[in-house]
């Protein structure tokens, strides 16, 4: 098990205590106090487990958790913050936290929480490394697709947008749904992104090809699987 634990919290009396607290139970613990230095480090140091607070000053923690799950990032994130109403936790969970604890917090309860999120990324990791429809394979731990063999070339976006599909083969995913997974809550409702990227995944994905996987269901979303229309 991976016991180094980044914390991203810009409180410095809760930094310094789950230092303490958390060093003493054996775990390795890197502290970022702001948003951006806290990316920087989720992005070099390949943690076990982010300990991430909401508030934070520049690089927001929904923004930040966003931009790792955008960019393939499978950490597990558990969001410690003050701000304890149900949106709140629906934005977080939505942008891919993996749990969220409310301050105060008891330290036991903490600790319960990172060894479930532990054990719970290590069996899905074991599950699903990768996803595979027909001959379209994602590899989720490098983050790499290819199609009979042969290597695709996506960019961050893409990726997040095909692992989503793909995760549920044949589930119809709504445009509202895909904008909220891939890009977060704040993306305006009214924009065509959604139909820009399903473009440029058949391109990508399905042109040369004899069976499109991409399929379009008029007025409702999209989905990805290997049925014959």
């Amino acid at each position: 098990m991976n016991r180094h634990l980044l914390v991203i919290e810009d409180d410095p009396r809760i930094a310094d205590f789950l230092s303490r607290g958390l060093g003493a139970e054996g775990y390795t613990v890197e502290i970022a106090t702001t948003g951006t230095d806290g990316l920087a480090r989720a992005r070099a140091s390949d943690p076990g487990l982010v300990i991430l607070d909401l508030m934070l000053p520049g690089l927001g923690g929904l923004e930040l958790c966003q931009t790792l799950r955008a960019e393939g990032r499978h950490v597990p994130i558990l969001m410690l913050t003050a701000l304890d109403s149900t949106g709140d936790k629906v934005r977080g969970l939505r942008l891919g936290a993996d749990d969220y604890l409310a301050k105060p917090f008891d330290f036991e309860e903490l600790l319960a929480r990172i060894v479930a999120l532990q054990r719970r990324g290590r069996e899905q990791r074991a599950e699903a490394a990768t996803l595979e429809v027909a001959d379209l394979v994602l590899d989720r731990e490098r983050m790499q697709a290819q199609r009979a063999g042969r290597p695709i070339a996506l960019t961050a976006k893409e990726l997040a947008f095909l692992e989503l599909l793909m995760s549920a083969p044949g589930r119809l995913f709504s445009r509202e749904r895909i904008l909220s997974n891939v890009w977060g809550v704040n993306v305006d409702p009214l924009t065509n992104i959604v139909d820009v990227y399903v473009r440029r995944l058949r391109a990508k994905i399905d042109q040369g090809h004899e069976l499109p996987l991409l399929k379009t269901v008029r007025g409702l979303g999209y989905r990805l699987d290997d049925s014959i229309e």
